[in-house]
């Protein structure tokens, strides 16, 4: 019975088959620190390679062992980087740019941002201004109204049709991010570089 099952196929992957498993899964669009990604699979390709070198000189029964602990040590990677990517999806940018609560028009929220900026709230001008220039495209029907848009997808969905203030856009995205969800402060200029870039999205300059 022993020998039976010895020789009866494992019932887990193989190192090539765990192996793209896991590449496959830690190359989903959601891990977007690709050097961290890259890095685990550089280390857990030398550690597959280095268990193939050592099954192939070792005994049926120690590599059933090796092979167990590989899957083991594989599942364990995978669970790791799957919590990463779920905390990732509620990590500071991942957020709407525009609240699910907020129901202002586009010069509602410019006339709120230009009172804030006036009033010295630079950080807060900045939020409005940027929400602003985000309803404004989408009341302007050149920004598709979707819910739960992040700056980045807003920015990159601009960037489009605004070639020529593409990176403006990306850079105020990322200033807005910066200040509402990492409490960075903001200065009067990059607030009033906000309004002005509303303004020639608009074509109001």
């Amino acid at each position: 019975m022993i020998r039976t099952l010895l020789l009866d196929p494992p019932l887990t992957p193989s190192p090539d088959d765990a192996r793209s498993s896991l590449r496959r899964e830690l190359l989903k669009p959601e891990y977007n620190d690709q050097n961290l990604v890259q890095r685990l699979l550089d280390g857990i390709q030398r550690l597959l390679d280095r268990a193939v070198d050592a099954a192939s000189s070792a005994s049926l029964v120690q590599t059933l062992v090796a092979m167990v602990a590989l899957v083991a040590i594989v599942g364990a990677a995978v669970w790791l980087v799957t919590r990463a990517r779920t905390g990732a999806r509620h990590r500071p940018g991942a957020e709407p740019v525009l609240p699910p609560d907020e129901h202002a028009t586009g010069a509602e929220l410019r006339a709120r941002a230009e009172s804030a900026l006036e009033q010295g709230r630079h950080a807060q001008a900045l939020v409005d201004g940027f929400r602003a220039l985000t309803l404004h495209q989408i009341e302007g029907g050149r920004l598709v109204d979707a819910p739960g848009a992040t700056a980045r997808e807003v920015a990159r969905s601009l960037a489009t049709t605004y070639p020529a203030q593409g990176e403006r856009v990306s850079v105020t995205a990322g200033r807005f991010d910066s200040v509402l969800y990492g409490d960075r402060p903001a200065t009067a200029d990059q607030a009033r570089d906000v309004l002005v870039l509303d303004d020639e999205l608009r074509g109001r300059r």
